[in-house]
């Protein structure tokens, strides 16, 4: 199975024109506080690696982080927080926007939702934005390990029957705590990242 090995904060941009053009990228989206930081942490077995706040949405522009000298992890501001000024919202949502859409690197899109919750209208939208983009999408249910098994199956089932062409998405449970979902994180990162697309490979035979 695909491994990290290495990892280290990159850069912080706040305009596309500072985004690098180098490596593929794994984009991470989701709401303030459902867990993107500690979901990045987790992956790269980094405690520290992406730093964990109380005080939702302090990420306001895009976060790079440099996995195994040859891909990006992105993390995006998280949205739904009422605190931020319109300007500043307006800013944010330009800059995510621009960046989702003509990211030439962009090789997926990974949302972060909390199983605990059917998706919010935000939620909602969001997977509607991001599915424009036409790229692979995974979304993450996050804090698995506060449900019962059985539980979490039938929270799982509700999210995907309240996202728009939810059968295009692909789900997995995940756990800061257990590391539940951890394994098939990775493979989908793996596969998405590094694996060659159908045409060239057809074009190969």
């Amino acid at each position: 199975m695909w491994e990290i090995r290495k990892a280290r904060f990159f850069k912080t941009v706040a305009t596309l024109g500072a985004c690098p053009d180098t490596f593929p990228e794994i984009a991470f989206a989701g709401r303030s506080n459902v867990g993107k930081s500690s979901l990045i942490n987790v992956l790269t077995n980094r405690k520290k690696l992406a730093e964990i706040s109380k005080t939702p949405g302090k990420t306001k522009n895009l976060n790079y982080y440099l996995i195994n000298d040859n891909l990006f992890f992105v993390d995006l501001p998280g949205y739904g927080y009422a605190k931020l000024s319109g300007a500043e919202k307006a800013r944010i949502g330009k800059l995510v926007d621009g960046y989702l859409n003509t990211s030439t690197k962009l090789a997926g899109i990974i949302s972060l939702l909390d199983i605990r919750h059917e998706p919010s209208e935000l939620d909602t939208q969001m997977a509607g934005w991001i599915k424009t983009t036409a790229k692979p999408i995974l979304f993450v249910l996050t804090k698995a390990d506060k449900l019962s098994r059985s539980h979490m199956n039938q929270q799982g089932e509700k999210i995907a029957a309240s996202l728009p062409a939810s059968e295009e998405f692909e789900f997995v449970n995940f756990s800061a705590v257990t590391k539940v979902g951890r394994p098939e994180i990775l493979k989908w990162i793996s596969k998405v990242a590094f694996s060659p697309p159908l045409k060239a490979r057809m074009g190969r035979n």
